[in-house]
């Protein structure tokens, strides 16, 4: 179903404004002397990854993460045990002066969460185990049979409630997309009304009990279902009129490197550009300490966006926030419709002599065969600006030049002009491309003359483009604006970002393309470079591969295009039985061409079946140097020894005919 053809109102129980940086108001929660909400700055956090019964290590490690940015540091306590040893970390980092929150992480055991809360500042519980265990049973419910069930949860979680108001402890009600209780995907699916009614029905206890020390979160690997979930959240709440809790945004098993931060980064931008969010963990499966300055990148942008460059306000919605949906398009060669979205690389500030420097955009020459070769991250187009390639292109690869200098070309085959809206107007169809033109547009140029010559227009694209701070908003609406005029040609968004940011460049990029991409609004991407200074050859084409690989990366986590193995793993923490980051780069190592596989890397059980909701093959911890192996969500071997568990997972990936041995162009990559 496409949701972007009827027009509604602006819902602003879930949203402050769709133009303007704005923070939803939310209640004060206090934790510790460092309290959350709308009234406070937006705060970092991150979790500890030593065994919670080494108190020493947990010590050293949290002041590590204090250090890095970090104003509340959660420890995972899965037993008793860990929950009395919180005493002994924290009472040996105050001795140090070290007074920074502590979390108490809980699963599955509310009497480890019971005396937690007596000792630190807040403790988290996940509604879909807190008072359940997870069978993957379908049960059929009546309506007194639910209520019944509402009955046993209420009194398993009202002890902990009452002991939190004693103490003055905060919660967390952290919704996991990948551990919902049988009975709540019984009742609603695994959609995101289901993670929603989740941790509702813990919150209308607390209320019932006059807590309201509360911060709230809709965690999922799955981007899309991850900010669903959260909006879905901030208006159930609104219609309850239940109070405004602080948010915790992050998206749960994100990955390392690039890939963990693109995809954090469309989850949880996505959502700050909303105004949504009051913490914000990112988890990577990296030392904890590396996680608190990608979160505050994150967050940085923020701290001057109201009131900025101001954009004519949305009072109506053309699309439902909701549940993705693509816009409706035309087909245009290989652009809209039911086409994945494209990559356009920019060379238009580069001199191209030679076949390898396309080699940076996954198109490689192959002289033996005196062939062309291409891997999964190949661009789709090539933007030449005014110095056309001198040489015939590879036929996976288009050429698009700016329409001044594409008039002056002999040959246009699979040439392609790119025009200002003011061309475009101008021109006749004799001056256009009969196959495909693109029109370089941004939300400015939408007067009712140019919005009459798109609706005629044909075998067109456009390039929608903002040079505005708060980009993501003035490109929604840009898109919006379409939508309302009926304009139906697809649309591919454009940004220029300087290389010089380094990791902000990976962030920003993804905040501002992957929140249009979550919401259906986007063809393809065209991401360019702004040399703040002259750069040799090399250097310019180093980074014109970081960008087609974050142009990739972004449509992954925005999950519009498949183009490189998907590893869902988690950030480890105090449960985990084997080393992680050494685990996860092996696997990778070994499975990073098998385009489009979803691989769950889990350290523990608690982080693993459920967790690794929609992989395809799962390598989850169970115990020391023991390894169960999944497909899908079903065990398949256990008790595999970790020096033989990374073969083994070959092994069953190739049962099922799903492996593939990478090509020379994925070699050579």
């Amino acid at each position: 179903m496409n949701n972007h053809t009827n027009e509604g109102p602006l819902n602003s129980n879930y949203c402050p404004s769709l133009t303007q940086y704005q923070r939803r108001e939310t209640i004060t929660v206090n934790i510790g002397d460092i309290p959350m909400g709308s009234a406070h700055p937006i705060r970092i956090q991150s979790m500890t990854t030593v065994d919670t019964m080494d108190t020493q290590g947990s010590i050293e490690e949290v002041i590590r993460m204090v250090e890095s940015g970090c104003e509340y540091v959660r420890i995972t306590a899965p037993s008793v045990k860990e929950a009395q040893n919180l005493e002994n970390i924290r009472k040996g980092l105050r001795k140090l002066g070290v007074n920074v929150p502590l979390i108490a992480d809980i699963h599955f055991t509310p009497n480890a969460a019971e005396l937690a809360a007596k000792i630190v500042e807040k403790v988290r519980i996940n509604p879909g185990n807190y008072a359940d265990r997870k069978r993957f049973e379908i049960i059929d419910y009546t309506e007194e049979s639910y209520a019944a069930e509402l009955i046993r949860i209420r009194n398993k979680f009202v002890p902990l409630v009452k002991i939190c108001k004693e103490y003055g402890t905060a919660m967390r009600i952290g919704t996991n997309h990948g551990s919902l209780s049988d009975r709540i995907l019984s009742r609603y699916g695994d959609t995101p009304l289901g993670m929603v009614e989740s941790a509702l029905e813990f919150l209308r206890i607390c209320e019932e009990n006059d807590y309201y020390n509360i911060v709230l979160s809709m965690k999922s690997s799955n981007t899309q279902v991850m900010v669903e979930a959260y909006r879905l959240l901030v208006q159930r709440m609104a219609q309850e009129g239940l109070k405004p809790y602080p948010l915790h945004l992050g998206v749960t098993e994100a990955g390392e490197a690039e890939d963990g931060r693109i995809k954090s980064a469309v989850g949880i931008g996505t959502l700050l550009e909303d105004g949504l969010g009051d913490t914000v963990r990112v988890s990577l499966t990296e030392a904890p300490e590396k996680e608190a300055p990608v979160a505050r990148a994150l967050v940085n942008r923020y701290h001057h966006r109201v009131g900025h460059a101001p954009i004519a306000a949305i009072t109506s919605s053309p699309i439902n926030p909701f549940q993705y949906s693509r816009r409706l398009t035309s087909e245009v060669n290989n652009l809209g419709a039911s086409n994945v979205p494209r990559v356009i690389a920019d060379y238009s500030q580069i001199e191209l002599t030679s076949y390898d420097q396309l080699k940076a955009i996954g198109h490689f020459f192959l002289p033996v065969p005196d062939k062309w070769a291409m891997n999964d991250q190949g661009a789709d187009y090539l933007f030449t600006g005014n110095r056309p390639a001198p040489f015939m292109l590879p036929n996976g690869l288009k050429e698009i030049l700016n329409a001044d200098v594409w008039q002056t070309c002999t040959d246009k085959g699979r040439k392609y002009p790119l025009f200002s809206a003011e061309q475009f107007v101008a021109s006749s169809e004799m001056e256009r491309s009969v196959e495909l033109n693109f029109v370089r547009i941004s939300v400015h140029d939408l007067n009712s003359t140019f919005l009459e010559c798109l609706r005629s227009a044909s075998q067109t694209v456009l390039v929608g483009y903002s040079e505005n701070e708060h980009a993501m908003p003035e490109l929604r609406k840009l898109f919006f604006e379409l939508i309302r005029a009926g304009i139906t040609l697809p649309a591919v968004v454009h940004r220029a970002y300087d290389p010089s940011l380094g990791d902000a460049l990976t962030l920003h990029s993804a905040t501002d393309i992957g929140g249009l991409l979550i919401d259906g609004l986007g063809d393809g991407i065209l991401l360019s470079p702004q040399w703040a200074e002259p750069i040799e050859t090399d250097k310019k084409l180093d980074i014109l591969k970081s960008y087609n690989q974050i142009a990739f990366g972004i449509l992954q986590a925005a999950r519009t295009r498949m183009s490189k193995t998907e590893y869902i793993s988690c950030p480890s923490c105090g449960r985990t039985l084997f080393d992680l980051q050494e685990t996860t780069a092996m696997i990778r190592k070994q499975t990073e061409h098998l385009k489009g596989v979803k691989i769950g890397i889990m350290g523990c059980i608690v982080n693993g079946p459920g967790e690794m909701a929609d992989a395809d093959y799962g390598y989850v911890g169970m115990g020391k140097d023991k390894i169960s192996l999944y497909r899908g969500q079903q065990v398949i071997k256990k008790s595999v020894h970790t020096n033989q568990a990374v073969e083994e997972l070959i092994e069953l990936i190739k049962e099922d005919g799903r492996w593939i041995e990478p090509t020379e162009a994925e070699i050579l990559a």
